[in-house]
C-alpha cells in the first residue's frame, strides 16, 4: 500500500524544507524521484541540494544525466524512475500517473499559492478514494512538521 504524505509549506520555502526531508529519506536508505513542474525549478533545486549544507551531501542529479541509475535522488519533470526509487516527491501539485507504484509519496505544496492549494485539496480527495494511506503535515512555527490528519 502506498503511503502519501501531504506537506503543506507555510513557513519555509521548498528550498529550505526539501533538503531536510531528503536527509530523512536518505537516512532510511531509500532512493527517491523528485518530480518538479518545470525545468527552471528543477535547476534551482539542483543548485540548492548542492549548496544547502556544506557539512552534508545529498547525492543527486537531474534528468538527462549520464548515470541516473546511480543517483540516490533524481530530479525530473517527467515520470521516469531510472534509479529504482521507492519514494516519490511531488512538488507544487504536479501530477504523476505512477504514484501508486511507489511505497511512499511526499506531496509538497506551497500554501501561499491559492491555485496549488486548491489542486492539493482535489488530489487529497482523489487519493482518499484509493487504498493509499494518507497523512497531512503542517510546518510548525519553530520549524519541523506536525501531523494534522
Amino acid at each position: 500500500m502506498t503511503e502519501i504524505r501531504f506537506y503543506h509549506l507555510q513557513r519555509q520555502s521548498l528550498e529550505e524544507a526539501l533538503p531536510k526531508l531528503l536527509e530523512r529519506i536518505q537516512s532510511a536508505g531509500l532512493n527517491a524521484v523528485i518530480k518538479l513542474p518545470d525545468r527552471g525549478l528543477m535547476e534551482t533545486m539542483d543548485k540548492v541540494l548542492w549548496d544547502y549544507d556544506p557539512a552534508s551531501f545529498l547525492p543527486h542529479d537531474i534528468e538527462g544525466c549520464k548515470h541516473a541509475d546511480a543517483q540516490t535522488f533524481y530530479l525530473t519533470t517527467s515520470d521516469e524512475n531510472p534509479n529504482s526509487a521507492t519514494a516519490l516527491v511531488l512538488v507544487d501539485a504536479v501530477d504523476s500517473p505512477d504514484v501508486m507504484k511507489y511505497d511512499r509519496c511526499l506531496y509538497m505544496f506551497d500554501g501561499r499559492n491559492d491555485d496549488i492549494v486548491a489542486k492539493a485539496r482535489a488530489d487529497w480527495k482523489n487519493f482518499k478514494e484509493t487504498d493509499a494511506e494518507l497523512s497531512y503535515w503542517q510546518q510548525r512555527e519553530m520549524g519541523g512538521w506536525e501531523q494534522k490528519a
